[in-house]
């Protein structure tokens, strides 16, 4: 089955132009949306689009990501914490109490 952007939940591009947006040019971007903020049929959609491989080297190299979105793909991709950038890039913040 062939994907449209317009397949993905709407809310995933409030802050661009959705017409805009290509499977190949925006890569990156669309990874990062659908892995912060999507639902689990965005999720399906570029796993169907992209592979696991494509998913798992872009995801390495953004630059921010919550907790939860890191421990499920350090657990569905077999990885450290410390292979993706995020992580290596996190400020120091020490705990209130120490």
């Amino acid at each position: 089955m062939e994907y449209q952007i317009s397949d993905l939940s709407p809310h995933l591009f409030w802050d661009v132009d959705r017409t805009g947006v290509e499977w190949g040019r925006h890569e990156k971007m669309i990874v990062e949306k659908v892995l912060m903020y999507g639902l689990i049929s965005d999720w399906r959609i570029i796993n169907a689009v992209y592979g696991k491989e494509k998913i798992k080297e872009i995801s390495k190299t953004i630059r921010s990501m919550d907790e939860v979105t890191l421990t499920f793909l350090c657990t569905i991709y077999d990885l450290k914490p410390e292979d993706f950038r995020c992580y290596r890039l996190r400020p120091f913040q020490p705990n209130f109490w120490e």
